[in-house]
């Protein structure tokens, strides 16, 4: 599917649900009407036919049915406009991105740290990140997956292969997608990590004398049984009366355990109500990819999350009616309903605590995974990438997913052996730092499993290390340079581990130093990468550095971008070059801006 199309499937998803929307908002003005007219019906005929009580109670309890039927049909009327709204919603969002406008996705600005080993360098998360251009998570459980996915990319070939295999198949269902984010964007989320998902079942027993109220929801009822019995045989109803008060009573010693029962739900329940929909929804689909298929297993074996999960749902409500009337003083007492239920609901922690870990983590999973397969649908001019046995890195055509197609000029890469560095050289503005990037933004889709922004791409898994824009740190009292040097030592560190698959990418070598002292310790530490039998890209405006291609012939190569100056005019072609650049603009610049003459 091209491009155009993606954008035509979005419109035409758009508009359905446009027109879906505003038809339901009829029907529920025709509804609101009718169960107006039927509440003022129930009112005024027990009046008009007062005298003849089989008409008034057949009056009454036909209103009431009808009434409680427009009620109904209420509610589901509503819960199917706002799915119209929200499916319109997505459509109209995605048609937004496509005009390269992430504003309406969460870019998880919390998770920028400049001590990564790359998100910081390749503007993974924040505003206009990678990260904000990928996520389409509807629960916050899913973002935080898809978090660690971006912060953690992997590094072995099967596990990677078998992720693209799962984003594959998703492309493929659209409608399972569209229904997940739907049913996840329309509950109240209120559970921030998995973590404090699976805590929610860990509940202890809060009923401090447990074999005794599980002892009194049987014996109870039986008791108010037997006396109701005895009742026909002369008992005196005074009797009774003394034991309701006493049940009665009992029912509220318990009730500071029980409400503690009954909070660790509370304002929690849409949201669970909406897993249960969306453990369902996986339930009842069939998957292929590995990854998908254990996803299945987890929360159907060897019973349904999502019958588990309703059934809590229905015993928190049933909990829920004991604190009101009249269940507070009919049911509390002759059943014992407040106990009963926060026993079985503590019963059903107990019996379940145990599997909500793997559920929730197959759910954020999921969510996570179909963002990763949004990103591939409408990105179908991208290409996944091979797999090579040995370290290489050949991309062609590549382009960085965040610049706009229509301005993006691709450029090549071409490590074929190890240890090798590429020198790029080049004027300011040339494009240096933005082919970095590009280089390491397709190296991170890759690892994750997504395709990349090329026509074709080779690459051996392994980790990202970069250095582009270091940060000093004013609270540990950290100059830049030495900032930066920690950096690098880190990167050193890591090549001496004898650590596989590692790409370093650095952007002009000690920059918090004089020239002198930085083209030494440049040509040094250039030395030492490619003794330790390092890989990467150097970008620097230090020509001398270019030197070096002639003492480690092979294994250092020289390319850059170039600046043209005709007259007043300066001008780019973003395009990469073999060689070292010739033409620098630093002094043009300043004088055409006027800052020197």
């Amino acid at each position: 599917m091209s491009i155009d199309k993606r954008i035509a499937f979005y419109t035409s998803l758009s508009d359905l649900h446009k027109k879906r929307s505003e038809e339901y908002r009829n029907r529920l003005t025709v509804n609101s009407f009718f169960r107006t007219l039927t509440f003022i019906l129930m009112l005024l005929c027990p009046y008009f036919l007062r005298h003849s009580l089989a008409a008034t109670i057949a009056s009454a309890g036909l209103s009431l049915a009808a009434f409680l039927f427009l009620v109904l049909r209420h509610n589901r009327l509503s819960k199917q406009r706002s799915r119209s709204e929200t499916l319109r919603e997505i459509a109209e969002d995605e048609l937004k991105a496509f005009r390269f406008d992430f504003s309406r996705f969460d870019g998880a600005t919390k998770c920028i740290d400049p001590a990564h080993d790359f998100s910081f360098d390749l503007d993974v998360f924040g505003e206009k990140s990678l990260f904000q251009q990928v996520n389409r998570t509807a629960l916050l459980i899913g973002k935080e997956s898809l978090i660690d996915i971006f912060e953690q990319p992997m590094r072995n070939r099967e596990r990677i292969s078998m992720r693209q295999q799962t984003v594959k198949e998703l492309e493929e269902k659209e409608d399972f997608c569209l229904e997940f984010r739907a049913i996840g964007l329309m509950a109240d989320d209120t559970i921030p990590t998995k973590e404090e998902a699976e805590s929610l079942f860990r509940g202890t027993e809060k009923l401090s004398n447990a074999r005794f109220w599980k002892m009194t929801v049987v014996a109870i009822p039986f008791v108010y049984l037997l006396m109701f019995a005895l009742l026909f045989f002369g008992m005196s109803g005074s009797l009774m009366v003394t034991f309701y008060l006493l049940t009665l009573f009992l029912s509220f010693v318990p009730m500071k355990q029980i409400s503690c029962t009954y909070r660790i739900f509370d304002k929690k329940i849409k949201i669970l109500d909406a897993y249960s929909r969306l453990f369902g929804l996986i339930e009842n689909e069939s998957f292929k990819s590995r990854e998908l298929h254990d996803i299945h297993l987890q929360i159907t074996q060897p019973e349904a999350a999502s019958k588990a999960v309703a059934d809590l749902i229905s015993l928190h409500r049933n909990l829920n009616q004991s604190f009101g009337f009249p269940i507070m003083l009919l049911l509390n007492p002759f059943l014992m309903w407040n106990v009963r239920y926060a026993l079985k609901i503590e019963a059903w922690m107990q019996k379940y605590s145990d599997k909500t870990g793997k559920w929730f983590s197959s759910l954020a999973k999921t969510d996570a995974m179909i963002s990763l397969a949004t990103f591939a649908a409408n990105h179908p001019d991208y290409v996944y990438p091979s797999f090579s046995e040995k370290f290489r890195l050949v991309g062609e055509q590549m382009g960085h997913p965040l610049i706009p197609r229509e301005k993006c000029v691709k450029n090549d890469i071409h490590i074929v052996s190890k240890p090798f560095f590429m020198i790029v050289t080049g004027a300011n503005m040339a494009g240096k730092s933005t082919y970095l990037r590009t280089v390491g933004v397709n190296h991170l889709l890759a690892s994750v499993g997504l395709p990349v922004c090329a026509e074709k791409m080779e690459f051996y898994p392994g980790s990202l290390l970069t250095n582009l824009r270091t940060a000093d740190s004013l609270v540990n009292n950290e100059s830049y340079f030495f900032a930066e040097l920690k950096r690098l030592k880190m990167i050193i560190e890591r090549l001496k581990s004898g650590e596989d698959g590692l790409f370093i990418i650095l952007d002009e070598i000690l920059k918090g130093t004089n020239s002198e002292d930085k083209q030494k310790g440049s040509f040094s530490l250039m030395k030492r990468l490619v003794e330790l039998g390092g890989n990467g890209i150097i970008a620097t405006h230090d020509l001398a550095l270019g030197a070096l291609e002639d003492e480690f012939s092979g294994k250092i190569k020289n390319f850059h971008f170039d600046a043209t100056i005709s007259g007043n005019a300066l001008s780019f072609d973003y395009k990469l070059h073999e060689g070292i650049a010739k033409n620098m603009n630093a002094s043009f610049l300043l004088r055409s801006m006027g800052i020197v003459e």
